[in-house]
């Protein structure tokens, strides 16, 4: 057992159903955007190992970006106020864009995000999500693939963080409450 281990509550979803989900995603993504081309983009941090294994598991010719964005700074809830803090470096104009990211929460990143595209000359974008916690949204989004329904908890693991630590964890489980003051 490691360090990180003994902060984890309980592990929600192993590394192995995990990596089932995700082949089943990928072969739902590579039915629906065969011939487009599409562009993945992996909203960073926290989509990043999501994103290496989702465009192994979608077998269809792609392109990645990657782009960050901040609206928790250490907190365990958005902010609501999003910032850009390194954009994509490719003009996106008439392209199949896919937003990779960690978790579907509030709903703030991604609907900053879609709109975003779309204002940016993307013929469409949709949204692919690991996990999707739709008790914490507060605005009308949702996502295209969906991983997992997670509970109101705060998970970490699997890219997901708190403070920046736990992303490397193989699973996503539920970080002990103590470990963030709560």
């Amino acid at each position: 057992m490691s360090v990180m281990d003994r902060d984890i509550l309980k592990v929600l979803f192993t590394k192995e159903e995990i990596a089932q989900r995700v082949a089943a995603l990928g072969e739902e993504m590579r039915q629906d955007l065969e011939g487009k081309e599409p562009l993945f983009i992996s909203v960073l941090r926290g989509a990043f190992i999501f994103m290496a294994d989702i465009t192994r598991a979608c077998q269809v010719p792609c392109d990645v970006e990657f782009i960050a964005v901040s609206s928790y700074q250490n907190a365990t809830a958005s902010s609501g106020v999003v910032k850009i803090t390194h954009d994509i470096q490719q003009d996106i104009s008439g392209r199949h864009l896919v937003v990779i990211e960690d978790i579907l929460d509030s709903g703030n990143t991604l609907a900053f995000l879609r709109q975003y595209f779309l204002t940016k000359g993307a013929a469409s974008v949709k949204i692919c999500t690991l996990l999707d916690k739709p008790s914490r949204r507060t605005k009308a989004i949702h996502a295209d693939y969906v991983g997992f329904e997670v509970p109101d908890e705060f998970v970490v693991g699997y890219g997901l963080d708190y403070a920046q630590k736990y992303r490397n964890l193989p699973y996503i489980g539920v970080l002990k409450p103590e470990v963030y003051g709560q």
